[in-house]
């Protein structure tokens, strides 16, 4: 189901404030004779508040409001198409960005179970397409434009909350929840277009602001970068003094089979990424989550499960085992959920935690990339121009 959500912000002219980082915002509005406490009202107002429009910051003078409006908009992205998925626990959004580029974000709602509580994901894209050209990923089909900015970031995850809080709302009016246990979103991946590590400053920055608890307040332990292995940025993200997770896509058990659907495994091939992985563990003290994209007799084998558990067993680590969500262009089939079980199974033989994680929204291209894929290749048979 396609829905057009009114939440969501139209493209401006006007800088976005969400390119400032706190200090660059306290320092404008110092210039323009503002005591501190006017900066944290509006950071508090954009961040905790989640405001779109700084009339309705209604604790500030009107001139305050009326001179940011008139040099400032809170965020430079709109909304090219929104759907929700016919189960209801999925919404992506493909943006638009103030140049034309084309990002998507999805939310994902996780019910409740007897060892986690209820939560709200979002997965946000790093970049404008990606450079590394995994097969097996629209993005990565797609070939890079540029990173994101800082702003671009965190404002997948603002348009989210706000989404979110809604939701919220409408249960605390219907009587199913109180007041008191609205939570918005609850964490955060960095898992959609790009690769984070490439774009390792902006991300940083964003994961702070994210972080800041006088903001959002996503906390660091809700928090995961996923990378294709690029070690350098794997050593450098060893050393921040965060508690996030790392999770490494690996997707093959040995050099061959995982060159073939990865490039980037001839620059860091698997010894080399398991080795910068015990470091990272060593340092941290913290597991690193190892995603697995199953790809039917590509990877799913029981030869790939006794190499793959043969390669992880000394390494603190949980394995997602994730089926594929096929793309248009891609050769690859989706395994099998018995088959996947079957992998799981096999992987259990060497004390290799694991987990079979069905791919939720297949029925709205909730698979990196594929929601731009599907609305240029409308546009292009309609004629049109989504830039």
């Amino acid at each position: 189901m396609e829905i057009k959500n009114p939440l969501l912000t139209l493209n401006s002219k006007l800088p976005s404030i969400l390119e400032l980082s706190k200090a660059q915002l306290f320092e404008n509005l110092q210039s323009l004779q503002q005591p501190r406490f006017r900066g944290e009202q509006v950071w508090r107002a954009i961040y905790k508040e989640c405001q779109t429009s700084f009339h309705d910051m209604t604790n500030l003078s009107k001139e305050l409001r009326s001179v940011l409006s008139q040099n400032y908009s809170i965020g430079s992205s709109s909304t090219v198409i929104a759907k929700k998925s016919l189960d209801g626990s999925t919404d992506k959004t493909l943006f638009r960005l103030s140049d034309g580029e084309l990002i998507e974000t999805v939310l994902m709602r996780y019910e409740a179970d007897g060892h986690r509580r209820g939560r709200k994901t979002v997965c946000v894209s790093t970049q404008a397409g990606c450079a590394l050209g995994c097969t097996f990923c629209a993005t990565g089909q797609q070939g890079f434009r540029r990173n994101l900015t800082v702003g671009e970031i965190t404002e997948q995850v603002l348009v989210m909350e706000r989404l979110a809080r809604t939701e919220d709302e409408k249960e605390v009016d219907i009587g199913q929840r109180s007041r008191g246990e609205i939570q918005g979103v609850t964490n955060v991946v960095f898992m959609g277009m790009g690769e984070p590590l490439a774009n390792y400053d902006n991300m940083m920055e964003a994961i702070r602001v994210l972080n800041d608890q006088k903001g959002i307040g996503i906390g660091a332990r809700h928090i995961t970068i996923s990378t294709v292995g690029l070690i350098p940025g794997i050593e450098r993200l060893a050393e921040e003094n965060i508690q996030i997770n790392l999770a490494v896509s690996l997707h093959a058990p040995d050099n061959d089979t995982r060159s073939e659907t990865m490039p980037v495994n001839k620059r860091y091939p698997i010894e080399d990424l398991l080795l910068a992985c015990q470091k990272f563990v060593k340092k941290t003290k913290r597991r690193i989550f190892i995603e697995y994209v199953l790809l039917k007799g590509q990877n799913d084998t029981p030869k790939h499960a006794a190499k793959l558990g043969t390669i992880l067993k000394d390494l603190l680590c949980h394995v997602n085992l994730i089926p594929v969500n096929p793309t248009g262009e891609g050769p690859y089939q989706r395994t099998s959920y018995k088959e996947a079980q079957r992998f799981q199974s096999d992987l259990k033989i060497f004390n290799v935690p694991s987990t079979v994680r069905m791919e939720k929204g297949i029925d709205i291209d909730a698979g990196c990339g594929q929601l731009r894929d599907r609305a240029l290749a409308l546009t292009d048979s309609l004629g049109t121009n989504l830039a």
